[in-house]
């Protein structure tokens, strides 16, 4: 088992309002849907959980929130053990499902009014009214949940999840299914609840759109938290990326004439790899290509067309399909 990621957080006296220490999920089948976890989530900040479908996203969501069991570990939210203050701690969050689940006939205000009360809260008009109004809903409160469009159905979700005054909310999924300007909606809506002194922890696979929202992004991948960073330093890190010229012959050294260029050798001299930002004004790929290729060429005898192999496969894209995941897998941060 690899050790944990570090864990780097905004400058702050500030105590963690979610500790998850050591946590783990384990079916009976065998199946180990999550590897040890840790990792602590500080008051008022927006947190990206950023995975592939099946990483383990809503599985540790899930177990924060008391829906699914813990194998081993422990987790505490606003100072209160999931387990032990089961009742209590789960009075403290909020939870948005990816999938939406509602009553169809039932009326905007009632849904949100009956959740509430699910967590012992005595009904409250003014708050309620509050919610929705904050939401845009105030003016469907009467109307039957099955006569909204999609986005207000999300927004319905969204209300019964803060009906009950949560400090702590988790976003499975927002914008999974949705169009550009509902998620940019979404994305307003989230740092307005982060103003109200919300603490937000939403999982994506869209990397756009932790960057939009995050203060911190982790990064999860077949069960595993691969990383935990500042947003503004993973996405520096997300910019390096690297070419590979595949030789015919190995090479003992660099040549000479490349040391100018951030230039290695891998694979017992095999390959010629040329570390690059790709965020840079010049990254200095159209200087080194031929320059590189040239040279290598005439200390190893070959003829240009049979020295190097190229292709799209050679470059280390850090983006938010499969690749990106790959990248922060086996990429040294």
């Amino acid at each position: 088992m690899s050790a944990p990621p570090s864990q780097t957080r905004p400058e702050s006296s500030v105590q963690p309002i979610i500790s998850i220490k050591d946590v783990s999920k384990t079916y009976k089948s065998g199946v180990q849907a999550l590897q040890p976890v840790s990792l602590d989530i500080m008051k008022g900040e927006i947190f990206a959980l950023l995975g592939p479908n099946g990483a383990g996203k809503t599985t540790l969501i899930n177990m924060t929130c008391g829906i699914v069991n813990l194998s081993s570990g422990t987790i505490v939210a606003d100072g209160l053990d999931i387990i032990r203050d089961y009742k209590e701690a789960r009075k403290k969050i909020g939870l948005v499902p990816q999938e939406l689940h509602t009553d169809a006939f039932e009326r905007v205000i009632d849904t949100v009014t009956f959740s509430r009360g699910l967590f012992g809260f005595a009904p409250n008009p003014a708050y309620s009214e509050k919610v929705l109004r904050d939401l845009s809903l105030w003016e469907k409160r009467n109307a039957k949940i099955m006569e909204l469009s999609g986005g207000m159905k999300r927004r319905v979700m969204i209300a019964k999840a803060l009906s009950h005054e949560p400090k702590i909310l988790f976003l499975d999924e927002p914008s999974a299914g949705v169009d550009v300007e509902l998620r940019r909606d979404m994305w307003e809506m989230v740092r307005n609840l982060r103003k109200s002194g919300v603490t937000i922890i939403l999982t994506t696979h869209y990397i756009e759109e932790a960057e939009e929202m995050a203060d911190r992004v982790g990064v999860i991948n077949k069960g595993q938290l691969i990383l935990v960073e500042e947003k503004a330093t993973l996405m520096r890190k997300l910019g390096k990326k690297q070419l590979t010229l595949e030789l015919p012959a190995p090479m003992d050294k660099v040549p000479e004439g490349l040391n100018g260029y951030h230039v290695e050798l891998a694979n017992e001299g095999r390959q010629l790899i040329y570390s690059f930002d790709a965020n840079a004004g010049d990254t200095g790929i159209h200087g080194f290509l031929p320059w590189g290729i040239g040279i290598a060429c005439i200390l190893l005898g070959v003829l240009p067309l049979a020295f190097v192999k190229v292709t799209d496969d050679e470059f280390r894209q850090h983006d938010s399909s499969g690749g990106f995941f790959a990248f922060v897998k086996r990429a040294p941060m």
